[in-house]
């Protein structure tokens, strides 16, 4: 059987990042037929592990990524959409996990710590954020999930569940599904930079282009965009390594051939900012445009999309129910039958 588990923290609406590194291809995956059961969770207990004093902030969020994921094109007929919290069973899979992690190996995680440096918690991290990665464990293995579409950001923490499937299947026997990471095709996408040139768009860093922004919104952000600094002519040889112009025209125009002859003008001179900003701008609004008009509908259906989420959520807790009860009679410690 082949089964996917993926989601997003509901801190905010979700941008373009996420939409090249994840949401596109879940929908392509979704729409393959290839998948047995594909389960989407919105990890609202994962954002409460640096929200913990803000959860009206991780409230309203369940509703905006599940708006979303609708508005890109996931199907509640097809995928599973489900709310982390609802689901118990994910919390007695994390304590049993954590018997078999060390807090330095915790320590040690890249993704853990470059998000530790980047939120300044220094010698305060919250437990429960330090301890995240298992809960992800948690999370992957409760739905026998053997395909997990990440960003590249994501890959230590994949190789962490991979490590705790190990040592729980060593000890316990076979009893876990270990995961393979299905990482964005198109190179460019498994990381786009923010439209300031940081490495990484993030709502943190307020350098992100929204799937819900109005084109008004887009047209400013767009012309707010990192190019080269050097290109200051018309006239004047630009640079296109290192211009979010064109690294976002690579992910989202699907004429190569034009975007090649772009490259090799403004290389040479003679192509503004201006005239490569407008083309990318009416790149994107072929993307959002369907996008926005499928939020709206669903937007106005709020019952609808929590009716989505609750079904969602009870078959996701039938299915961690089967791990969890499998689990525990590996580990003798089904009592009562």
């Amino acid at each position: 059987m082949k089964t996917i588990l993926t989601g997003d923290r509901p801190t905010g609406k979700l941008h373009l990042g996420h939409y090249v590194g994840s949401l596109r291809e879940r929908v392509r995956l979704q729409n393959s037929g290839e998948f047995d059961k594909i389960f989407i969770m919105i990890a609202d207990a994962q954002a409460l592990t640096d929200n913990a004093d803000n959860p009206e902030k991780v409230r309203e969020n369940v509703l905006n990524v599940a708006l979303d994921y609708l508005a890109v094109g996931l199907d509640p007929t097809k995928s599973t959409l489900f709310i982390q919290s609802q689901v118990a069973e994910l919390f007695e899979l994390t304590a049993y996990y954590l018997n078999v992690v060390t807090v330095s190996r915790l320590e040690r995680n890249p993704t853990v710590k470059n998000e530790i440096a980047m939120r300044g918690f220094e010698t305060s991290i919250p437990a429960g954020f330090l301890c995240y990665p298992v809960s992800q464990a948690a999370d992957i293995t409760a739905f026998d999930a053997n395909i997990v579409p990440v960003g590249e950001d994501q890959i230590p923490m994949l190789e962490q569940t991979r490590e705790i499937v190990r040592k729980i299947n060593e000890i316990y026997g076979e009893v876990l599904v270990e995961p393979d990471i299905l990482l964005p095709q198109n190179q460019v996408c498994r990381r786009l930079p923010g439209i300031d040139g940081k490495a990484k768009m993030s709502k943190s860093l307020g350098n992100c282009i929204y799937l819900s922004d109005d084109s008004a919104t887009v047209a400013a952000k767009i012309k707010e965009m990192y190019t080269d600094p050097l290109h200051i002519k018309v006239s004047d040889p630009g640079h296109v390594e290192g211009n979010v112009v064109f690294t976002y025209l690579d992910a989202f125009c699907n004429d190569k051939e034009t975007v090649a002859e772009m490259k090799e003008h403004y290389q040479r001179g003679g192509l503004g900012d201006v005239k490569v900003k407008k083309f990318l701008q009416e790149v994107l609004e072929e993307v959002l445009t369907p996008i926005r008009k499928r939020r709206a509908e669903y937007e106005s259906q709020p019952d609808e999309v929590l009716k989505i989420l609750k079904d969602g959520t009870t078959a996701a807790r039938e299915k961690a129910a089967e791990v969890l009860a499998r689990l525990k009679g590996a580990m003798k410690i089904n009592y009562f039958g």
